[in-house]
């Protein structure tokens, strides 16, 4: 093992080592610099002291040579671990181990264990890194099981992470540490005789981290080239390796000492540095349409309806509505990126997920966030724009019980077919949701569906889980003849592949004859095939929940007085700090003439909006120019848009300081560089 690390410290060769450097100068014990002989001869028969002039610059030199020393010793501590970490030829043990997940379940893992580290891997090949274990702070138990094999525990005193930053190969994050529990980790080997083998090689493995430790310190390793040259003292143990102890530890620097001779380089990190943000300011107030049915009827003023029937003659039943300007009296002066947030101001249901240990739970906590989403409704029957190419929404909300901030951004990635992409970041609550939406309209004569078609999915960072979910449609009849009326249809499926749990929701259309009433919902929640609860009402009322097992019915969702007051505070971006394409001050002269009701003016603007969506595309097709979103990638394999500074990591107490959003940029800030 010494041979491998390149480790010779036996007390012969210290000695000979100390022996071969040059005599070092006295030291001054107040500024750890070196301090000249105590008096100098001048002429025979008398001594003087060197001048104050003279000690200055001896300091400083002496300092500049340290600063210089301290970066060359740095370096090549960082090179050995890094060397030892990436060596395949330096291993202590590597096999196939069971390592549990937070839920319990084992997992067959290549585990190599290396001097101070413990790197397991996806299979045999090394190629799919999951997660690197620090052994420094871990200790290492034998743990009682009824199973076969051996179990043992590595596990931190002190409930802190056992787990690097970064992989081998400069990976962010492994491709299943989010199932794994952060603090410790349980593993079975196949017999008792492996199992005490793996347990003796990680003892020996924590003592090759300490030797890791000496070597930074022993000059025959790192200081002999820098002293020599310099002529520099040794330096102290918390000078030597304080940046390889952090590299290990993950812990911040404690000896006030070497930060102050060392505060002008850039690798000591200031917490309380000002962070630059997004300045969001409170909105000033929600509109809501009346509870029940009569925000979702409406009866056509005369000068409407010939508008209505003037656009009718265009269309045939079946036909696409995607490419139809519509009139501006039916729109709701806001886009539909804007719309997309509607989910979101409870969204503390979902930050209930984080501490919720049971899966059944959870899946009943998601399905009551997918029906907060719906009572919102405009005054009267409004649809929002149809985004622009390129536009942009952000906002954000506050969570008061938490203290952490849910943060929403949408962009319009495609208009021909029209594709909205969103995402939604909480990672101090524990959860991500993101989505494709594709909007289609269609034309059946009397009624007009507007489909949502693609999926979404909310994922739970701590569980691990993913729960996909899709959308109802929304469909108005009456426009013909009857009333115009507004409702959703449709099943939707929210699905868990992991736990096995699922919920099915039935948003039931009022029948044309036969009476009944509007917003009626029903459903299900199950595990695989097994009903375990049904779900019936209206969505914009009252929905119970019937427990089949032991045939209790409750009160499952219903948006009270006192629900809607505790709705979360939406915050947006100030208007004069938005972007041209940001959807608020895109579309401010068209929303200013709608809400002052002069339909002219709204339906100039908007065709000087859509003239210039024109415009810009036939530009590009000119000079065979591709479009890019801004914020979203698209990935051919899911057929998705992803956004492109997605953080799925769990919330590190230890590291993570505080999320927020910078030009769409919605990031975290923690006390140790992690990037």
């Amino acid at each position: 093992l010494y041979d491998i690390l390149n480790l010779k410290m036996d007390n012969s060769e210290d000695k000979s080592i100390v022996s071969s450097f040059p005599a070092s100068p006295t030291l001054d014990t107040t500024g750890l610099t070196p301090s000249p002989t105590p008096k100098s001869k001048l002429r025979e028969g008398s001594f003087s002291s060197p001048s104050p002039a003279q000690v200055k610059v001896s300091k400083k030199h002496s300092l500049k040579l340290q600063k210089q020393s301290y970066k060359v010793e740095k370096k090549k501590a960082e090179n050995e671990f890094q060397t030892t970490v990436n060596d395949t030829s330096v291993i202590l043990l590597s096999d196939w181990l069971k390592v549990r997940s937070t839920l319990k379940n084992w997992s067959r893992m290549w585990c190599v264990l290396k001097p101070g580290v413990l790197i397991i891997f996806k299979n045999s090949k090394e190629k799919t890194w999951v997660g690197t274990v620090v052994l420094a702070s871990s200790e290492i138990i034998e743990r009682p099981s009824k199973k076969d094999g051996f179990c043992f525990k590595i596990y931190n005193a002190l409930n802190q992470t056992i787990w690097t930053l970064k992989g081998p190969k400069g990976e962010n994050v492994g491709v299943l540490s989010s199932s794994l529990p952060t603090s410790y980790l349980i593993f079975r080997a196949q017999s008792e005789s492996d199992g005490r083998c793996w347990m003796d090689a990680l003892e020996l493995s924590r003592k090759c981290t300490n030797l890791l430790k000496k070597s930074v310190e022993s000059p025959s390793i790192l200081l002999k080239d820098s002293q020599s040259e310099t002529n520099m003292p040794s330096k102290t143990q918390d000078e030597s390796y304080i940046d390889l102890t952090s590299v290990l530890d993950n812990d911040s620097i404690e000896d006030s000492s070497a930060v102050d001779s060392l505060d002008s380089y850039q690798d000591i990190e200031i917490e309380n540095k000002e962070i630059k943000a997004t300045k969001y300011i409170a909105e000033l107030g929600e509109e809501f349409g009346e509870t029940g049915e009569n925000s979702q009827t409406e009866v056509l003023a005369a000068e409407s309806k010939n508008l209505v029937w003037a656009l009718l003659k265009q269309l045939r039943p079946g036909m696409d509505l995607s490419k139809v300007v519509l009139p501006t009296f039916i729109l709701e002066p806001r886009s539909f990126l804007d719309k997309l947030s509607d989910y979101y101001y409870h969204a503390d249901l979902l930050s209930a997920c984080e501490n919720e240990k049971n899966p059944y739970m959870r899946m009943k906590l998601i399905t009551k966030w997918y029906l907060s989403g719906f009572y919102k409704k405009p005054k009267g029957l409004k649809k929002p724009y149809n985004p622009i190419l390129g536009e942009t929404f952000r906002c954000m909300w506050d969570h008061p019980e938490t203290n952490s901030s849910t943060y929403f951004l949408a962009e319009q990635v495609s208009h021909h077919p029209p594709v909205s992409a969103f995402v939604v970041v909480n990672r101090k609550d524990g959860f991500v949701v993101d989505g494709t939406i594709l909007a289609k309209s269609k034309f059946y004569g009397n009624s007009i569906s507007a489909v949502l078609e693609g999926t979404a999915k909310v994922t739970l960072l701590k569980h691990g889980e993913e729960y996909c979910f899709t959308m109802p449609y929304a469909h108005c009849k009456g426009i013909i003849y009857g009333k115009m009326t507004m409702e959703f249809g449709g099943k939707v499926h929210i699905h868990c592949e992991k736990t096995g749990y699922s919920s099915e929701l039935d948003f039931k259309l009022k029948p044309l004859f036969g009476g009944g009433k509007l917003n009626e919902v029903s459903g299900r929640i199950l595990i695989g095939k097994r009903a375990l609860a049904t779900l019936s009402g209206f969505w914009d009322e009252e929905v119970f929940l019937t427990d089949l097992n032991g045939g209790t019915v409750s009160r499952f969702w219903s948006p009270t007085k006192e629900v809607r007051q505790s709705r979360l505070k939406r915050y947006i971006v100030p208007l004069d700090d938005q972007g041209d394409f940001e959807s608020e001050n895109l579309w401010k002269k068209v929303s200013y003439a709608i809400e002052n009701q002069d339909q002219i003016k709204a339906t100039e603007e908007k065709f000087i909006l859509e003239q210039a969506q024109r415009k810009r595309a036939k530009e590009r097709t000119d000079c065979n120019d591709q479009w890019l979103a801004k914020y979203f990638d698209f990935n051919d394999k899911t057929n998705n848009w992803v956004y492109k500074h997605i953080d799925a990591r769990p919330w590190d107490e230890l590291n993570d300081i505080v999320q927020y959003e910078m030009d769409g940029n919605i990031t975290t800030k923690t006390k140790h560089q992690t990037s």
